[in-house]
């Protein structure tokens, strides 16, 4: 009897790298350069003329605190994962058990499958099929664009296959690096009028808070960060004409990275990065722009009911200088 597996017709190797998280495509244009692997299509890189804009993941294993990673079907995080649905209560698996919570939705680590490879595009697509802890079916598609001026742009459309109108949100998640100096003496600007106030111990909603002037949070103006902790959610954001969020981080040496997003995502977390290993701690900024806030899914606040046959698509930019 041969109880090998059967590897006839499939690309296998062992130990190679990035190969943990499946292939990995590379597109460029002018100084641009992006990694996005098969798995999660993961942002395992950006960089401008060589210069790093995010946090790299290591080369083998799993993705690392979410780098680059597409989150969807929420962002952020359920407390308890114990959601309601058109009167269907729903347990979805906790995935950070120590805080009691079911953490960005369930694509990351499932593997995408390339439908356009060019120089500078990459579109990748990948089927939710529904699942005790979300009984709904999604397409997700993720397409990737380099341009020479603008950086990189990304675009997420879900496309509901089921036959039930399904609860939905996105939001990416680059930890962005603005030059080789500490975190610390990086600038930050975004405009936003409110914070979200969450629980100490589970990072849960508890309410809102206006941000006054001169506080804390009022990036409005650029100011550098210092050792300010950030993990926090900020909506009525400051917006172009066309509707655009900026988030600007510059480094004291002239470096910076920006990242921009649509007006279908109303919520921005930031994040500092703090861990308690040194070799991680604050090594990038995670910015997100989110279509809904943390706990969406229990308090209902700007979650996308999309039908059956229905898409949504959610878009940002990123570039740097």
């Amino acid at each position: 009897m041969n109880d090998s597996i059967p590897t006839e017709g499939l690309e296998l190797s062992v130990g190679d790298g990035l190969r943990d998280r499946g292939e990995l495509f590379t597109i460029a244009a002018g100084a641009y350069r992006a990694e996005v692997s098969a798995v999660g299509a993961i942002l395992e890189s950006l960089t401008l003329s060589g210069r790093d804009l995010l946090v790299r993941n290591p080369e083998t294993g799993p993705m690392k605190f979410y780098r680059g990673a597409i989150v969807a079907p929420w962002p952020n995080r359920i407390g308890d994962g114990l959601y309601t649905w058109d009167g269907q209560e729903i347990q979805t698996p906790l995935t950070e058990p120590e805080r009691g919570n079911a953490l960005h939705g369930l694509v990351s680590f499932q593997r995408f499958t390339p439908v356009t490879v060019s120089d500078d595009e990459l579109v990748m697509i990948t089927e939710l099929f529904p699942s005790p802890g979300y009984p709904f079916h999604l397409l997700l598609a993720v397409h990737y664009a380099l341009d020479p001026q603008e950086g990189l742009s990304t675009t997420v459309t879900a496309r509901n296959l089921g036959a039930l109108d399904a609860p939905y949100g996105v939001c990416p998640h680059p930890y962005l690096v603005a030059g080789p100096e500490p975190l610390d003496e990086w600038s930050l600007e975004f405009d936003a009028g409110t914070v979200l106030t969450v629980t100490e111990d589970r990072l849960l909603p508890t309410g809102t808070a206006a941000i006054a002037p001169g506080s804390e949070f009022d990036f409005r103006s650029a100011k550098v960060i210092g050792s300010l902790f950030i993990d926090h959610a900020f909506t009525d954001l400051g917006r172009d004409p066309q509707g655009r969020l900026t988030i600007t981080v510059s480094a004291p040496g002239g470096t910076g990275v920006e990242l921009s997003a649509g007006p279908e995502l109303p919520w921005l977390q930031v994040h500092t990065g703090d861990r308690p290993e040194p070799e991680n701690n604050r090594l990038g900024l995670a910015v997100e722009p989110m279509t809904c806030p943390p706990d969406a899914f229990r308090s209902g606040t700007d979650v996308v009911r999309l039908s059956p046959g229905a898409e949504h698509a959610a878009a940002w930019t990123l570039r740097g200088w």
